[in-house]
């Protein structure tokens, strides 16, 4: 008799204690973590939102950047935080979505140890060149390389990174030889194609659209089905003749699996309530970004779906993480 109230008490016990915590939450300071460097596009989304987040949760949120290991460091650091609705996590195609694909191991499950809030924005990618090269568009730097197979070479954040897949996604489909250069970051690897150490990358619009406008890198295709809102003159890949050819850096909320279910419907309300504001819109859209939030399971499904796109891709190009 007691074990069977026991298996009462105890259900009845959390459900009390959620939801009281979901009345009195937010009572103290929240943070968002992020697991790339402070200045990148991963940051500044996450300030631009987390400060009107902060405004209608009424407690100060500051942005919590732990950059490494290919952004396995700052997701395991967000997986393993309390669930209590005071750690926040600016996930994007790298932490869930490739990186489940090419790491062997991860100390956490992309799926299993987060909950979704809010899918928040995304940004195509842009296949650039060094300026120098003889080529206006993505059919005549093909004709280059294949005339002269593993001579050049193309810059990414790192292996494993959703530069890396473009570029291998990019050989798989038009069958040219261009050799893989990974940098420790997509910053050092936009500075070694300044340089003239690589022939070309792919990097996303927000980080790399000031270079495309001052000329310092030549942009021949968006990775989108649609042009860049900031790069309107640039073709997408279907409009140069690879109409399958489409990845996205996106980014999006999660907390901890586990958070109480009325405080995940709370910050969801929120911050589809920001996204939905012409200022903040205007501003992310100047770096290029599409807005889109949604509900929590519409972005489960995101997360589940970009997982067997990376996976099939790293698959039959045998792309691994170190």
């Amino acid at each position: 008799m007691k074990r069977f109230l026991a298996g009462i008490l105890i259900p009845g016990f959390i459900a009390v204690s959620s939801s009281a915590l979901a009345q009195t939450w937010p009572s103290k300071p929240i943070r968002i973590v992020i697991a790339q460097a402070p200045g990148s596009a991963t940051d500044v989304i996450s300030r631009v939102v987390g400060n009107q987040l902060s405004e209608a949760l009424g407690q100060p949120i500051v942005i919590d950047a732990r950059p490494g290991a290919g952004g396995v460091l700052g997701t395991e650091v967000a997986a393993r935080s309390a669930p209590d609705g005071y750690t926040l996590f600016m996930a994007n195609n790298s932490t869930h979505g490739s990186n489940p694909a090419v790491y062997a191991k991860l100390p956490y499950d992309a799926v299993k140890d987060f909950a979704p809030v809010s899918f928040v924005a995304s940004v195509p990618y842009v296949l650039v060149v060094d300026p120098k090269l003889p080529v206006k568009n993505v059919q005549e730097f093909i004709a280059l390389v294949k005339a002269s197979p593993g001579k050049m070479n193309y810059a990414s954040a790192g292996n494993g990174s959703t530069h890396h897949f473009c570029g291998e996604l990019l050989k798989s489909m038009t069958g040219i030889d261009i050799q893989h250069i990974p940098y420790k970051g997509s910053g050092p690897g936009i500075a070694g194609l300044l340089g003239g150490e690589v022939s070309m990358m792919f990097s996303n619009v927000a980080d790399i659209g000031s270079q495309v406008k001052g000329g310092k890198v030549r942009a021949l295709a968006v990775t989108a089905q649609r042009r860049s809102s900031i790069l309107p003159d640039v073709a997408t890949m279907p409009e140069a003749g690879l109409p399958d050819f489409e990845i996205t850096s996106w980014f999006g909320l999660l907390v901890p699996a586990g958070t109480p279910a009325p405080v995940i419907a709370r910050l969801n309300a929120e911050t589809v309530k920001v996204l939905g504001r012409a200022d903040v819109r205007a501003t992310l859209g100047a770096q290029g970004l599409d807005v889109a939030p949604s509900t929590p399971g519409q972005f489960a499904a995101h997360i589940k779906s970009e997982i067997v796109r990376f996976t099939k891709i790293a698959k039959a190009a045998g792309i691994k993480a170190e």
